[in-house]
């Protein structure tokens, strides 16, 4: 079949739709064939067409033919579609919506998509993409609306800024200060981007979901304990005094773990059911496969485990809510200090001039890791001797088992095992030793408040 039969097939076949953005294939976003490639559309014009063709130009950009953005912005500014540019804007919108909606229902969420988006795309598409996660949340009925879900959307800083009498698509555009060919651009890329996304584990139940607001846990670490604990660790971070730092940190952990043994406690006495939920921390690059060794490690003194996903750049973290808020909170506070005391040890270059940099700091993150997984898994078993009590063992039991078997549900059959293998010794060395003098410090007062 010619090249020009080709067009005037696929322009017939979305003539004969017109009822939304057409579904990308099953298995993923990025399926687009050469049928996909876009191509002029039909006289008419309605939102749902220009969302359908636009969905069309996306597929084609993922697929590796950056043209067909091109030729989508520049027809749908130009001729008879130059007076129709509220429609275009409209479809814009719809086309934004349903990809939204395709990714929700994948297992993302707004703080991951904004994440990917970050390391991905450019502040303008981010911008749209932030302004859509706004809208999408707003046309549903808050009852059913995760809180938190309400809270990434929140954190994210998305919100309707915008009036309802214009399309947003153009109010967006005039913000950024770009014209309707540039703004038609930015968005067919960053369909092309999301489309590209895999699916993922469901954590918190999307907008719309026949499950009503979510009441979150009371077994969480008390809000104003996690302002404390937030303004220990940051002096913690800015300490110059690595001696001040090892005379504080035996006792992080094992403070950490006795407040979670207490918990326990209480949810012995009220037999609570246990339960276990997930989140995903994002890492920043450089050197974040090293890094993920540390979230493992601290993940694992707290009870919980992780899954690295290593073409994303975030972890996966499963475990019981107050486990995982001691696990991020501590994680966060760490990687600014391995960083801090990796940045010290300077640069390295080998007799020849040749830089062993890279080396040498990979090796230093992965002995930082596995030495502070020592060091807390040393602290939490001191922390277990205060609190003995016979109704600690089966709660944590009991714990322990509902954590694995959400993992396994999550994750069976899809994990692989990955080794961390050291080239440079004086890295391995180095870690070690600003592991000894990290600090982990949280202390009594904050604990108990």
């Amino acid at each position: 079949m010619g090249k020009r039969n080709r067009e005037k097939r696929a322009a017939k076949k979305r003539a004969r739709g017109g009822q939304g953005p057409t579904p990308p294939r099953h298995g993923g976003f990025s399926s687009a064939a050469a049928e996909d490639f876009w191509t002029p559309p039909p006289p008419m014009v309605s939102p749902e067409l220009v969302a359908n063709e636009l969905t069309h130009a996306a597929h084609a950009h993922a697929s590796g033919h950056p043209s067909a953005a091109e030729d989508f912005a520049t027809t749908f500014t130009r001729g008879r579609f130059a007076a129709a540019t509220r429609t275009v804007a409209m479809g814009a919108g719809i086309a934004l919506a349903s990809v939204l909606g395709r990714l929700w229902e994948a297992g993302w969420t707004p703080a991951d998509v904004c994440e990917y988006a970050r390391r991905n795309v450019g502040d303008e598409a981010t911008g749209l993409l932030v302004d859509g996660i706004a809208a999408d949340t707003a046309k549903h009925a808050s009852a059913t609306v995760d809180e938190r879900w309400v809270a990434q959307v929140q954190g994210i800083g998305a919100d309707v800024w915008w009036s309802h009498d214009r399309p947003h698509f153009l109010q967006w555009a005039e913000r950024a200060g770009v014209v309707m060919a540039q703004a038609l651009l930015t968005v067919t890329g960053l369909l092309a981007e999301l489309m590209t996304l895999p699916e993922l584990p469901v954590i918190v139940p999307p907008p719309g979901s026949r499950v009503a607001r979510a009441t979150r846990s009371a077994r969480g670490v008390d809000q104003k304990v996690l302002g404390r604990v937030r303004g220990l660790l940051a002096k913690a971070e800015s300490t110059q005094f690595p001696e001040e730092a090892e005379a504080l940190s035996a006792k992080a952990q094992e403070l950490m773990n006795r407040y979670a043994f207490e918990r326990a406690l209480l949810d012995a006495d009220a037999h609570r059911k246990q339960t276990a939920s997930s989140t995903r921390m994002w890492l920043d690059a450089p050197y974040v496969e090293a890094k993920s060794h540390l979230v493992a490690a601290i993940a694992q003194a707290n009870r919980c485990r992780s899954v690295f996903y290593a073409k994303l750049g975030f972890v996966a973290l499963v475990g019981e809510e107050m486990d995982l808020e001691i696990t991020e909170l501590l994680t966060t506070s760490l990687l600014v200090q391995a960083t801090h005391a990796m940045v010290a040890e300077g640069r390295h270059i080998t007799r020849t001039g040749s830089s062993r940099t890279r080396s040498f700091r990979r090796s230093f993150l992965v002995s930082y890791a596995v030495r502070i997984g020592e060091r807390l898994a040393e602290a939490g078993s001191r922390a277990h001797d205060p609190v003995e009590d016979a109704r600690l063992l089966p709660v944590l039991t009991d714990r322990s088992r509902v954590v694995e078997e959400t993992f396994e549900a999550m994750f069976s059959g899809a994990l692989v095992q990955r080794s961390a293998p050291v080239s440079n010794g004086a890295g391995w060395q180095a870690g070690r030793a600003a592991a000894d003098h990290a600090d982990l410090t949280i202390e009594r007062e904050a604990v108990d408040a």
